[in-house]
């Protein structure tokens, strides 16, 4: 009997080392497929602010494809320096949403809309938007009322612009916000992209920072370089309203914008 209780007693660690070391295993695995998964393939990222609606929401979380521009340090945690420009790389599409880092700081993420590609001329004339010396068409839609990350409400009007395709894409028409034709934002000089750069702008065309600033203030985007982009917004996922505090569980059904989800961002 004593020799049946050692032998026992041996086994019994023996299985709870195994085991330690599997549960180690599983776990390490499922980090590094995430790992995998998120710096060649899908990022997820969410909005903070109200520069692109109406086409994005304060509290849309979305998908970003990180493979469709190919990869730079900044696709990389941590973005190391590993290495200068993009490998595979793929010039963006005029009219895609994209996530790129802030040119003053790189450690900020930025959504905005390319409107520019290099050599591209752009412009905007009393709130009217040239590219090429071209107006870009912009029908007319209606009132909308503006939610910001503060939840205020601003009454505005929305158009659907089209922008012209570029490398054989088709045509992009997106819903764009408008509150004024005046300030600088509207009445801007003409810009040309100089090569290896893009021009970005926010659909919400009064309430958004982007390359229609060129100058050194902290939250002037100017033209952003290719190597700054992480990938292209691909679907909402899930999108929340947040007007009740998180620790109202009650609420929560009701703040979920149910018919934003896994809508495709155009």
């Amino acid at each position: 009997m004593t020799r049946m209780n050692d032998t026992t007693s041996t086994e019994k660690p023996q299985r709870q080392g195994e085991s330690l070391f599997q549960m180690v295993r599983s776990f390490v695995s499922v980090v590094l497929l995430v790992l995998v998964v998120r710096t060649f393939l899908y990022e997820p990222f969410n909005i903070p602010s109200g520069s692109m609606i109406p086409t994005l929401q304060v509290g849309d979380y979305l998908w970003v494809s990180k493979y469709s521009y190919g990869y730079s340090r900044y696709s990389f945690p941590l973005s190391p320096h590993l290495f200068d420009g993009r490998i595979w790389g793929a010039e963006p599409h005029r009219g895609d949403v994209a996530v790129f880092r802030f040119t003053k700081d790189t450690s900020i993420d930025y959504v905005k809309r390319i409107i520019g590609l290099p050599g591209d001329h752009v412009q905007v004339r009393e709130g009217q938007l040239y590219l090429n010396g071209a107006p870009v068409p912009c029908v007319p839609q209606g009132g909308y009322t503006e939610v910001d990350e503060n939840h205020l409400q601003t009454e505005g009007r929305e158009c659907r612009e089209t922008l012209p395709g570029s490398a054989g894409a088709p045509p992009v028409t997106h819903g764009v916000l408008r509150f004024t034709n005046e300030g600088m934002q509207n009445d801007t000089p003409e810009y040309v992209v100089p090569p290896g750069y893009f021009f970005a702008m926010g659909d919400n065309r009064d309430h958004s920072a982007d390359s229609r600033f060129m100058g050194e203030g902290s939250e002037d985007l100017g033209f952003v370089p290719m190597e700054n982009l992480v990938g292209r917004a691909g679907m909402i996922f899930f999108s929340v309203d947040s007007t009740h505090p998180f620790w109202q569980f009650w609420t929560w059904p009701t703040e979920i914008r149910w018919a934003r989800l896994f809508h495709v961002v155009h």
